[in-house]
């Protein structure tokens, strides 16, 4: 009997050990959505500026850093599933860029940009439905026959209201991350994933909550041209019989989440070591190069990857750069370009299923 129980011992400061560490991992996601709501709610406009300068440039290098990651060395039998997916990250971020430099520089009708907007949103949807179609044919044994269903219905809805369509993926966009965590806590540590499911119904609750408080506030200030342009982003525009207040609030809760997930939780909850005594420093490992299977594979590219987080780098400081000569200006090219991330996302997604 006492062999018994001192073999069971290990394991049961493991358990003791691991349940500690899923308290703590959700009391930090409780207390950083309370923090970002009441932050969002009090002062949405300052701390949107304070968050884009502080977070825009250095989430993306992260998120960035975590595709490369995901990247086999090879493609193999995924070739042409990743083929597509690089033609359409392209050929969609330049065609977007595109669209606010031809508005400005010719005579549109509210009608032929509505068009406009609905085009590329059905370019955006096609090309989903392919990258989802060559997945589909990886992974047979999923059930994918309601896509298409799926993807009509979204196109119908877009040609309904093509400006309202895009405004759905301002606010859709940052829970994305919430499911590339999902994904990885199932990977890295999935006796946690229960209670980080569980933890997610908090979100809904607390934009319930900012809707209530907020649906009949005053409109925010749009006196100079970075304020107007922050309600805009938000949508004041397109739903003027909601108070921009709200908007703004709901949509900073959101964005402060996602760059909470691609800054601090995903470097934080990297791959579980067993039997090794753990870093010192969590982020250690996420700023080696060679953690990179395209770095550390004999075939893989370390000069190349050490070449690409570096201009990351450096495209960081010169978004905050910008930022301080100019915040307008650089804030409205930030958010334009960084519609390429936003649809990288998508084939990483696929990917993980």
């Amino acid at each position: 009997m006492q062999t018994a129980v001192e073999l069971n011992l290990p394991a049961l400061v493991v358990n003791r050990s691991l349940d500690r560490s899923k308290r703590r991992f959700v009391a930090a996601l409780l207390v950083c959505a309370v923090a970002s709501a009441t932050l969002a709610g009090l002062l949405p406009l300052q701390v949107s500026i304070v968050t884009v300068f502080l977070f825009a440039g250095p989430h993306n290098w992260f998120e960035l850093r975590y595709f490369l990651t995901r990247l086999p060395v090879r493609f193999g039998k995924s070739r042409v599933f990743f083929l597509t997916a690089f033609i359409g990250i392209g050929g969609l971020t330049v065609t977007y860029v595109c669209l606010p430099l031809l508005y400005r520089s010719t005579v549109w009708s509210n009608e032929a940009w509505l068009v406009t907007i609905g085009l590329w949103n059905t370019l955006l949807l096609a090309w989903l439905s392919g990258l989802v179609f060559l997945r589909a044919r990886q992974k047979r044994r999923n059930d994918w026959a309601w896509v298409p269903a799926v993807a009509f219905g979204l196109c119908a809805l877009n040609w309904i209201a093509p400006d309202l369509f895009s405004l759905s993926l301002v606010y859709v966009h940052p829970l994305v991350a919430l499911w590339f965590l999902d994904r990885h806590l199932q990977r890295n540590r999935p006796q946690w994933v229960a209670a980080y499911r569980r933890s997610l119904v908090l979100v809904p609750m607390i934009v319930g909550f900012l809707v209530w408080q907020l649906w009949g506030a005053r409109s925010l200030s749009e006196d100079n041209g970075l304020f107007w342009r922050i309600t805009q982003h938000s949508g004041a525009e397109l739903l003027p019989q909601v108070s921009s207040h709200l908007l703004v609030s709901v949509h900073l809760f959101l964005e402060m989440l996602h760059y909470g997930v691609w800054i601090l939780a995903l470097p934080l909850l990297g791959p579980v070591v067993i039997g090794r005594r753990p870093r010192p420093n969590p982020f250690a490992r996420f700023w080696e190069r060679n953690s990179l299977p395209l770095a550390r594979h004999p075939r893989g590219f370390p000069k190349t990857i050490g070449f690409v987080l570096m201009v990351g780098v450096a495209l960081v400081l010169l978004l905050w750069f910008g930022f301080s000569i100019d915040y307008a200006t650089t804030r409205d090219i930030y958010f334009t370009v960084a519609m390429a991330h936003v649809i990288a996302e998508a084939p990483f997604m696929l990917k993980m299923l």
